[in-house]
């Protein structure tokens, strides 16, 4: 589980300027930097760095060197009304994830009456006949709908009631979405591991990404296989039992019978559990196999290796959810779809193919 961020000092003061200019505190022009150095007893850098991000947000305009700022935020930012806002999750367990905490607590400094769906969509079965009900029995004025499955992201981009897909498979669908761009990550992992000698790569996917057809970065990591000159089939990309007790009987099944000399993993606690399993089996990483995991942990910090994952920033997708919340309080269509692109850290959970004749028992 994600911890929570400490916000920087630059974070903090672009919120205060940002709740300042709203309220109308300044008009036209921002005062100059020396004066809120002086006024509000911080840094220089601190300054510059929120005014830039101000700048960044189309609230303030740069009128060259030593002029003040223009405020040039649309009349529009000052009628924002407060809306019901739901986000539904993947999980329930989702709620302590940073992105998700960020965003909730983002929503409601912007005034929204924000929180998340009783229901997470795993509990209601990823099944859109109950996603529906749940939705008609508690309206909202728009729902944020986290890594959810074609089928029911379709569904949502057919109501009335906006929406944006916070991750999940959107593509092609009128739809707004806010996500990482994980092939770039992903293609480098793979290819890291090739070069170390490895062939038989497995990635464990969540059903709905992997139906009723693969996702971008699944059919992404097959491809790459077989530009490779890897067979691919059914095994890289396994049906599983989502369960504590399904990833399990996974591992042991395919160490069994064709062993993976690299493991590949779409979330932080899927690869804790199968790392720990494989422990309790005498498999160590990277001496015996290779795990790479499409997430980024802060808890990672504290292990020893750091495992080999994929990065990618979070702030950005939640900044653009909360763009997009304030922007239908406005009465505004938007369906815009947005990305960060991720990158791969190297860790110290993979390495060159286990040369031994069979796994330790």
């Amino acid at each position: 589980m994600k911890m929570p961020r400490i916000r920087s000092a630059s974070e903090q003061l672009t919120d205060f300027l940002r709740e300042q200019i709203l309220s109308r505190k300044w008009t036209e022009t921002m005062p100059g930097e020396s004066w809120l150095v002086t006024q509000l007893q911080v840094g220089r850098e601190t300054v510059r760095a929120a005014m830039m991000q101000l700048e960044s947000e189309g609230i303030l305009a740069p009128c060259g060197q030593g002029k003040r700022r223009q405020i040039v935020i649309s009349r529009d930012a000052f009628t924002t009304r407060k809306i019901c806002v739901r986000i539904f999750l993947y999980e329930k367990q989702d709620r302590g994830c940073i992105d998700n905490s960020s965003l909730l607590a983002e929503l409601l400094a912007a005034g929204m009456d924000a929180d998340f769906a009783g229901k997470s969509l795993k509990e209601l079965g990823m099944q859109v006949n109950r996603v529906a009900l749940y939705v008609k029995r508690n309206p909202a004025d728009a729902w944020i709908v986290c890594a959810a499955s074609r089928e029911v992201i379709e569904w949502f981009s057919e109501q009335a009631t906006p929406a944006i897909a916070m991750y999940g498979r959107h593509g092609g669908l009128p739809i707004a979405a806010a996500y990482p761009i994980m092939i770039p990550g992903q293609t480098a992992a793979v290819r890291r591991l090739v070069e170390l000698g490895h062939k038989r790569i497995v990635m464990l996917a969540r059903e709905e990404r992997r139906k009723p057809n693969l996702s971008r970065p699944e059919q992404a990591f097959i491809d790459e296989l077989v530009a490779a000159g890897i067979t691919t089939s059914d095994y890289n990309l396994p049906d599983w039992e989502e369960s504590r007790e399904g990833l399990s009987r996974l591992i042991d099944e395919l160490l069994r019978f064709s062993p993976p000399t690299a493991l590949m993993f779409q979330e932080a606690q899927i690869y804790i559990a199968a790392r720990s399993h494989l422990s309790d089996r005498g498999i160590v990483a990277p001496r015996d196999i290779s795990l790479v995991v499409a997430d980024d942990d802060p808890s990672f910090e504290w292990c020893n290796p750091i495992p080999s994952h994929i990065s990618w920033d979070y702030r950005p997708v939640v900044r653009l959810v909360v763009r997009w919340v304030k922007k239908v309080a406005q009465g505004k269509a938007d369906r815009q779809k947005s990305g960060t692109e991720s990158k791969f850290v190297e860790g110290g959970t993979i390495g060159p193919v286990f040369s031994g004749k069979s796994f330790p028992r």
